[in-house]
């Protein structure tokens, strides 16, 4: 029996250890006890409480004589006798099983609700009947005062089946596409159904009308949360007359009362898988909701975890055993869980001995599982020098580290640190010091950075303690003591300038006043230095200096504005007369610069044009190139500017234009000669 503790909550796992194989004789059986302390110490509360390869629902009938469990393969169901502790029956059936139904107070009526559409019904004896519904399945209800089954699937309808007539009736009309979940609540008999659209449909089965709509995905949304889809309805569960929790297929638990359209609560599972079950604990108001991952049992009102456990396989279905702290689950394994909490309950009748057997294990505690190991990070083992260890039987990897044995860790450690004990000892030794010089008086210790800044701080503070004591109001929050301005007395990085330009301009009365302020600091200092040497401090002394000093006038502060001036401008001069003496020392050497191909070396001039006209902004550039006549900007009947560039010519483009324009010119002046040649020859031969 393995034993686990969360939130001081003791999980006893009845299911753990191997099982012994059927066929094995009763002498080998006794042989493997003696040898395997497992086998010995393992506890079989139902004999051969397994499927052969998955269960995938399970349930307890409303005696609490009767757990039947159906699974695969071959899909069968399995009744389990708990007054015999052992199994009562076996049948195996033509498809597997979606879920069941169990009808009465025992065994004798069952409905089972089929992958292939078929809805087959057992009596004592065995196969009663069958039939099908149009559409595919994928929950049912039965509605008690009625004698109907309601089945709910991939169709927007809710089909009707009514044992005493025999006879499918009219179907609910539904505005779902398709519904997941559904479930009749056991007081007022309110139908209820979860759809793909996250959805909740509430009918009522008198009237077959729908009474109300509950959007459940809206809802699950919280600013905590991230889902990468739409949620549907995944689960579904009633609580009495008012209480409704919905589980959605992103991994959320809304609980609802019946009069809002508001949950009261949501509880996030964080894993993102959708929830299986919802099963409700009166006692302690829990609810316990199971996604295929983890089993959570958290209170009902605050949200507030109670405890959780973590199979060692997929979780398919949880059943909780009426009054009482035993829970069964389904898994994706031949073995199905049985755990016993004993806070939630006491032990069923049929198993009474599990109480005492408790209370002497609480009586007589063992280690459990995690006592002798050291859970360790990656940084761990590598500060340690065991990150050669990755990958061996010594270390056994769980979830963002690693598992290793208690004894290697403290050998591990002594061999990397040998002193450590000694450097635990010193700092017990000076808490136990500051403890004690807590109750003594207390001298104003400063930061080891900003000393000025904080001192000058603590007299502004003092000063306005005395005005707010005299006016009588509260007192303003110090900077020393904020969290958010921390960073600037232990930073180096923040450390106050008192030599830069600004800082002089901006405080020039600061050398008056810094003067006073370091002789105060001297003070301090001295002070604490004695204090670390004879780890005494006095019991009180008088403050020598003065809670605070009127700034001067105007008149002091612009002469100490000039001098200040006058300073900056003289270290200005030092600092360009080095700078000089430095140029003068260095020897100027010859730079040489390549011209691209196709482009002629005209002046420096060019270039120093060019890179002052890249430093000018977009707008500038734009007003010279309006005055060269390169750009025209214009306004259009929109509303808007149109701009028209000309662009620049280079030096061949121009000389080649010239060429062009001299080449029209002599042209011109060829024609006009030859124009005025022909006129005076027809002149001549008018006058002959």
């Amino acid at each position: 029996m393995q034993v686990s503790s969360l939130n001081e909550v003791k999980i006893y796992s009845l299911s753990a250890g191997r099982s012994l194989p059927e066929w094995l004789s009763d002498r080998k059986k006794r042989a493997l006890q003696k040898k395997d302390v497992d086998i010995r110490r393992r506890i079989e509360l139902i004999q051969d409480f397994e499927m052969p390869t998955v269960s995938t629902k399970i349930k307890v009938s409303r005696d609490g004589q009767y757990i039947m469990a159906v699974g695969t393969y071959k899909p069968r169901i399995r009744c389990f006798d708990t007054y015999q502790l052992s199994q009562k029956f076996e049948r195996c059936l033509d498809s597997e099983v979606v879920t069941f139904e169990i009808l009465s107070d025992d065994y004798s009526k069952i409905v089972f609700l089929q992958c292939g559409r078929f809805v087959e019904f057992h009596s004592q004896h065995g196969h009663y009947y069958k039939t099908r519904i149009p559409k595919f399945g994928r929950d049912f209800s039965y509605h008690y005062p009625s004698c109907d089954l309601y089945f709910v699937g991939a169709s927007s309808e809710v089909y009707r089946l009514n044992l005493e007539q025999g006879r499918f009736l009219n179907s609910l009309q539904t505005d779902a596409a398709e519904s997941n979940v559904c479930d009749i609540n056991p007081v007022h008999f309110l139908f209820a159904m979860g759809t793909a659209e996250g959805k909740v449909e509430c009918w009522d089965p008198r009237t077959r009308n729908r009474v109300g709509l509950l959007d459940c995905a809206l809802s699950s949304v919280t600013p905590d949360t991230e889902i990468d889809g739409l949620p549907s309805v995944s689960a579904l569960k009633f609580d009495g007359a008012l209480n409704m929790a919905v589980g959605t297929s992103t991994g959320q638990v809304l609980l609802y009362d019946l009069r809002s359209s508001s949950p009261l609560i949501v509880k996030d599972h964080h894993y993102g898988l959708p929830i299986k079950s919802i099963q409700f604990q009166h006692q302690l108001d829990l609810i316990i909701s199971a996604d295929s991952r983890i089993i959570k049992m958290w209170n009902k009102d605050t949200g507030k975890i109670f405890t959780s456990m973590e199979p060692e396989y997929d979780i398919n279905d949880v059943c909780l055993y009426p009054n009482s702290g035993m829970l069964m689950t389904a898994n994706e394994a031949p073995k199905m869980n049985i755990y016993y909490i004993p806070v939630l309950g006491p032990a069923p009748k049929w198993c009474s001995f599990l109480d005492n057997l408790t209370e002497e294990l609480e009586e007589n505690p063992e280690s459990t599982v995690y006592d002798d190991y050291k859970f360790v990070t990656r940084q761990d083992l590598e500060n340690l020098g065991l990150a050669h260890l990755i990958g061996s039987s010594l270390l056994r990897a769980y979830m963002h580290g690693f598992f290793m044995d208690i004894r290697l860790y403290h050998k591990a450690k002594m061999m990397a640190n040998p002193f450590a004990y000694e450097e635990y000892r010193r700092e017990k030794i000076r808490q136990k010091i500051e403890e004690t010089r807590a109750q003594r008086v207390q001298l104003k210790k400063l930061p080891k950075v900003n000393k000025e800044l904080a001192l000058k701080l603590m007299e502004e503070e003092g000063e306005e303690q005395q005005i707010t004591r005299k006016r009588k109001q509260k007192n303003l929050p110090s900077l020393l003591k904020d969290d958010r301005f921390k960073v600037m007395f232990e930073n180096p990085d923040f450390q106050v300038d008192e030599q830069s330009e600004e800082f002089r301009l901006l405080n020039p009365l600061v050398s008056k006043i810094s003067e006073k302020r370091k002789r105060k600091l001297k003070i301090l200092e001295e002070l604490e230095a004695q204090e670390q040497e004879e780890e005494e401090e006095p019991e009180g002394k008088a403050s020598d200096a003065e809670s605070s000093e009127s700034s001067d006038d105007e008149k002091g502060w612009v002469e100490e504005v000039r001098k200040q001036r006058k300073l900056l401008r003289q270290e200005e001069k030092v600092k360009r007369q080095e700078r000089f003496k430095e140029d003068q020392q260095t020897l100027l050497k010859p730079q040489f610069f390549e011209i691209k191909e196709g482009e002629e070396f005209r002046s420096f001039k060019d270039s120093a044009k060019k890179q002052k006209l890249m430093k000018k902004t977009l707008g500038d550039r734009l007003k010279l190139e309006e005055k060269l006549g390169t750009l025209n900007v214009s306004d259009t009947t929109v509303g808007s500017k149109q701009a028209t560039f000309k662009l620049k010519k280079s030096e061949q483009q121009k000389k080649q234009q010239e060429a062009e324009r001299q080449h029209r010119q002599e042209r011109k002046t060829l024609r006009r000669s030859a124009s005025h040649l022909k006129s005076k020859r027809g002149r001549g031969r008018l006058f002959h």
